[in-house]
């Protein structure tokens, strides 16, 4: 009973949180998404509130809202369901995305990285946009009490007359662990356009900020952890500037 209490109060206190932010936030139009990480614990699962935004000079900002469940099946498998909108303002949001993410840790500490397999799929809510696959590889080491990682992944869209060929992203992160309630760091972003032939330097994207994290315990079985950035640089050759936040609920 005591547990089912704290969970109820926990519950409400994320729900706070997550409103109180997107009430918050700057209404900020392209790519956002989160740094994937290589370790996952099994039977642990997480209510997951993620939110950006991007802004182009002159141009009106347009934001991004996701909530997802995610679950540790095994040590070494990490599965979540997450749906985005999209919008040019909290009032004016549409589902955009169905997704299912999918990670997959191969080593576990027998070399000097870890590496994980990461797997997405976004069906678009407008079917006539069909789905998208993105997978690669994800690396994670430590120097200290300095965490870095970096992932390299394709994107490949199915079912649209003009798919394309694959896409080439990137992602790379410095963290260092102060304390668990106040972590900083340095994230990066960018994509280089067709896997087989990079697009010009002026049409790709290449963004970086600082970053913040944390982790706040509850009780001994349930614990908010939170992260944000804020990332300036080029997307697909135009300069805009990026807000991301994300909420979780771990228990």
């Amino acid at each position: 009973m005591k547990r089912l209490i704290r969970l109820k109060l926990a519950s409400c206190l994320f729900l706070f949180l997550s409103v109180s932010f997107l009430l918050c936030a700057p209404a900020i139009a392209d790519p956002g998404y989160y740094l994937v990480t290589v370790y996952g614990n099994a039977g642990e699962k997480s209510i997951d509130y993620r939110y950006w935004t991007v802004k182009f000079p002159n141009q009106t900002e347009t934001i991004w809202p996701e909530l997802g469940f995610g679950y540790g099946v095994t040590e070494r498998w990490y599965t979540e369901v997450f749906a985005s909108y999209i919008g040019s303002s909290k009032s004016d949001l549409k589902l955009d995305t169905w997704n299912w993410q999918n990670d997959f840790q191969i080593t576990q500490g027998q070399y000097p990285f870890d590496l994980a397999l990461h797997t997405n799929v976004a069906r678009a809510h407008d079917t006539a946009e069909g789905y998208t696959l993105e997978i690669g590889p994800a690396f994670q080491t430590d120097v200290g009490r300095v965490q870095l990682n970096g992932n390299v992944f394709l994107e490949r869209y199915y079912r649209v007359a003009d798919a394309g060929a694959s896409q080439l992203k990137y992602q790379w992160q410095t963290k260092y662990r102060w304390k668990p309630l106040l972590q900083f760091g340095l994230q990066g972003f960018g994509e280089l356009g067709d896997w087989d032939h990079w697009s010009a330097r002026s049409q790709q994207s290449h963004r970086a900020g600082p970053a913040l994290f944390g982790s706040y315990p509850i009780d001994s079985s349930t614990t908010i952890k939170y992260q944000a950035a804020y990332l300036t640089g080029s997307i697909y050759g135009k300069h805009g500037n990026m807000l991301t936040a994300r909420l979780q609920l771990v228990f």
